[in-house]
């Protein structure tokens, strides 16, 4: 599987962005899919997730209801809805495909995109 994101970019403190990721290669719907972000001189950390057959989605607790993850299968593509950001959400954020293992682990996910920066100014 190979992994697109995009939608990253610069957004003032209470703005939103919705992020995307393509898939191409082996079948996406097999996948569940997940998103992770890594803030400057930070650990990559879990944000968000969801199976493959899609539904709700799983949330780390900094996304406090903010964050919505969602997926269309037929257009191979994972989206993270991003609403009220705040500096701290700064970070770049990647997704990630996975079929087994817990789904808060990176060890867990076997494909990974290449990151898109979001920045967020106060």
């Amino acid at each position: 599987v190979q992994l697109q994101a995009s939608g990253g970019g610069l957004v003032q403190a209470g703005g939103s962005l919705r992020l995307s990721c393509v898939a191409s290669g082996r079948t996406f719907s097999r996948y569940g899919m997940g998103w992770f972000r890594q803030a400057p001189g930070k650990e990559r950390e879990f944000a968000a997730a969801i199976p493959w057959s899609g539904g709700s989605g799983v949330y780390a607790d900094f996304v406090k209801g903010r964050f919505t993850i969602s997926r269309d299968n037929a257009k191979n593509t994972v989206y993270l809805q991003m609403n009220s950001l705040q500096p701290e959400d700064t970070a770049v954020y990647y997704c990630a495909a996975r079929q087994y293992g817990s789904v808060w682990s990176q060890s867990a996910y076997d494909y990974w995109g290449q990151g898109t920066l979001v920045t967020v100014s106060s």
